[in-house]
């Protein structure tokens, strides 16, 4: 495998990589990191530890969570929904979210504009 060098606008263009490697696990923290950054949106990858969250909040746009380890509780709009690895839920914009690990997991974050 060719190695990647990320910058702050994502990963290097043209180079294969599996979601699941390119981000670690922080010991009581929640690591980002961005994929793609373009003006038209964004996709970012998450790494939450047990019992991390992001508290409640909107959104402009609609935003696609991929869980692709773990499991963890999403609110939308005071309803919980609970993802494994493998599921997804779009986030409509300009509605009340929040995301919470129940055990650590891994999400990747697709913000549309």
């Amino acid at each position: 495998m060719e190695k990647r060098d990320n910058d702050a606008l994502g990963f290097t263009k043209g180079i294969s990589f599996e979601f699941s490697k390119e981000i670690q696990y922080s010991s009581k923290g929640i690591v980002s990191k961005n994929v793609l950054k373009a003006e038209k949106g964004n996709i970012s990858l998450f790494a939450f530890d047990k019992e991390e969250s992001l508290s409640e909040h909107t959104a402009p746009f609609d935003a696609l969570v991929q869980v692709i380890e773990g499991s963890a509780s999403i609110r939308i709009g005071g309803k919980e929904h609970l993802l494994s690895s493998g599921e997804s839920i779009i986030m409509p914009a300009n509605i009340p979210h929040a995301v919470s690990a129940s055990e650590r997991f891994k999400m990747i974050l697709t913000m549309l504009k």
